[in-house]
């Protein structure tokens, strides 16, 4: 089986303008191939959608949320293809509702691929230290091959999942629906591409540790 990269499904993503947990599930069923994991898409009636990633997204809303006890706030952009949507109520609700997912989810990226690959590997290393000593101090270890093939990339995606915007729960919820598939639905039924572009979370204290202290006069 190929191993499917972070890097593969962005490049698939942009050719084809699918959502990127599509991708990820045609390029899997595909084993890697890119034509046939287009191909693919385009089976299953993602054409439509692909057509519509390929528009240029130079209109949208920033979506914007102060927390009530006025310590948290939250600004989104999202992108779309025309004024007209920009102003419909539906977008504009989105946009919001967005902010507000950001605010109480706290992811650290919009997208797998955005993510500093430092930061990446540095988590992986962690979580398969983790696992490693796990099993050694089990009464019943697993064979080495299972920790690194299974139990290591599970973790691993789990904590993907925790930290990407598009791949959270929307709001937080415990069901299928993703913000990938919200905004999926968004471009759906608005006939345009809809794109979740960047987002900025302002935090009373955060960093405060980090910086030096004032001298004392």
């Amino acid at each position: 089986m190929a191993n499917i990269t972070a890097q593969m499904v962005k490049e698939l993503r942009e050719s084809t303008g699918a959502g990127m947990m599509d991708c990820k599930k045609a390029l899997v069923e595909c084993d890697g191939d890119v034509a046939k994991a287009t191909e693919y898409l385009q089976i299953k009636g993602l054409a439509k959608a692909a057509k519509r990633g390929a528009r240029k997204t130079s209109e949208g809303y920033i979506g914007m949320y102060l927390h009530h006890d006025g310590k948290k706030a939250i600004m989104v952009e999202v992108n779309c293809e025309t004024d007209f949507v920009a102003r419909t109520d539906g977008f504009r609700d989105f946009c919001k509702e967005l902010a507000i997912h950001i605010c109480g989810c706290a992811p650290l990226v919009v997208a797998r691929e955005d993510l500093d690959p430092n930061l990446l590997e540095s988590q992986k290393h962690i979580i398969t230290e983790q696992a490693l000593e796990e099993n050694r101090n089990s009464k019943k270890p697993k064979p080495e091959k299972i920790i690194e093939e299974n139990i290591i990339p599970g973790r691993l995606d789990k904590w993907l999942k925790e930290i990407t915007l598009l791949d959270q729960h929307w709001m937080g919820d415990d069901h299928d629906v993703t913000v990938e598939q919200k905004r999926a639905e968004l471009s759906s039924s608005t006939g345009e591409n809809i794109r979740i572009r960047r987002f900025a979370r302002i935090a009373i204290g955060e960093g405060v540790a980090d910086e030096p202290e004032a001298e004392q006069e």
